[in-house]
């Protein structure tokens, strides 16, 4: 079933370009309930961000249906006398890929360009013929002359830096972009809602559409709004490393693939009843997925939620996702729209005050 309409694709990219780092993710939360408002019956935002809807509000029972809203990011940690900047990480963020990026600088004042400069190849030599960037020394050039210079653009310690990457399509099979981590996620449980309105669906629970804040610092958006909302069943999504490209592991890192469907996970925290019904209803529907093992944490929001209040019966539901933390995150428009599907036919089999105790 195609799920991704003209006017939903518009709004994907308007909201994953939209920029939102881990603790200052108000631009795109704007976008994102924008869109849900008409879809849903209310819409809320909690103390740090956190954004969600709810449909059928004031039932006794709670489903959740979550993803995150926050995008790796770094942060200016120190401004040299004669003007470049170094950074720290915000969230995962990856040193490696930085040299020769384009980044936007973000003030009160609005968002200064600047770049990840690197010395060039020709100097590279001896010693540093082999020269890797490390967080010790990347650093951004943003043109100016001095330090003052800097403070004068309105660039200082503990502002917010992105890389520039809009959202783009790949051979007509994949979006392409920075923050597919996990801003497609927020698309996908927005599209669940969409679905829900569009086919005049009456849930015999409460439906709480929860875009979170702070997933890549630790869960902290989820850890928030589970102990606020309180649920009783939580469907979580998120992404997940394709392994089928060059230099990754399958046989440590799971066997999965972009364009085969969704991966559901098997891990302490995901409730084996709740993951029984999310695969039943992949086999009756017929929607390709893949599976795949956490030894321990599944290092999601599933985490928090699970083991929230007294305990949340939850389950991942994850987008494989190619380049994972980089400006070229890959996803494959039938994992996105299978994604979607997977937790709307999920929904439909959850029942009124619905037992998930194992006996």
């Amino acid at each position: 079933m195609k799920v991704i309409t003209k006017a939903s694709e518009k709004f994907m990219y308007e909201y994953l370009n939209a920029i939102s780092p881990t603790g200052f993710e108000a631009e795109g939360q704007k976008v994102w309930l924008d869109y849900i408002k008409p879809l849903v019956d209310e819409v809320h935002l909690d103390t740090y961000g956190t954004a969600y809807g709810v449909i059928n509000p004031g039932q006794d029972y709670k489903v959740v249906i979550e993803a995150h809203a926050d995008e790796i990011s770094w942060y200016v940690n120190y401004i040299s006398d004669n003007g470049y900047i170094n950074v720290i990480r915000n969230g995962g963020s990856d040193h490696v890929i930085a040299p020769s990026k384009r980044v936007n600088i973000h003030t009160k004042n609005g968002a200064i360009t600047g770049v990840f400069g690197w010395p060039a190849i020709h100097v590279r030599k001896g010693k540093d013929a082999n020269l890797n960037p490390t967080l010790k020394n990347i650093f951004i050039d943003v043109g100016a002359k001095d330090k003052d210079e800097v403070l004068e653009m309105g660039i200082h310690v503990g502002c917010v830096v992105t890389f520039e990457a809009e959202l783009d399509k790949l051979n007509e099979r994949y979006y392409v972009g920075k923050a597919l981590d996990n801003k497609m996620g927020g698309f996908c449980i927005a599209e669940v809602a969409r679905l829900i309105n569009k086919n005049k669906v009456k849930l015999p629970y409460s439906l709480y559409v929860v875009n979170a804040v702070q997933e890549e610092i630790g869960l902290r958006g989820a850890e928030m709004i589970a102990h606020n909302i309180n649920p009783d069943v939580a469907i979580i999504t998120d992404v997940t490393h394709d392994t089928s490209s060059p230099m990754m592991k399958a046989k440590e890192q799971g066997d999965l693939k972009a364009g085969s469907g969704p991966v559901v996970t098997y891990a302490p925290a995901v409730h084996n009843k709740l993951l029984d019904l999310v695969i039943d209803a992949a086999e009756e529907k017929k929607i390709n997925f893949q599976r795949s093992a956490a030894s321990r944490s599944t290092g999601t929001d599933t985490d928090a939620f699970a083991y929230s209040n007294k305990g949340v019966p939850s389950v991942l539901i994850s987008l494989p996702l190619k380049y994972m933390h980089t400006t070229v995150e890959m996803a494959h428009i039938e994992d996105i729209e299978n994604v979607t599907m997977l937790i709307y036919e999920s929904l439909l089999k959850i029942e009124k005050n619905h037992n998930f105790k194992y006996f």
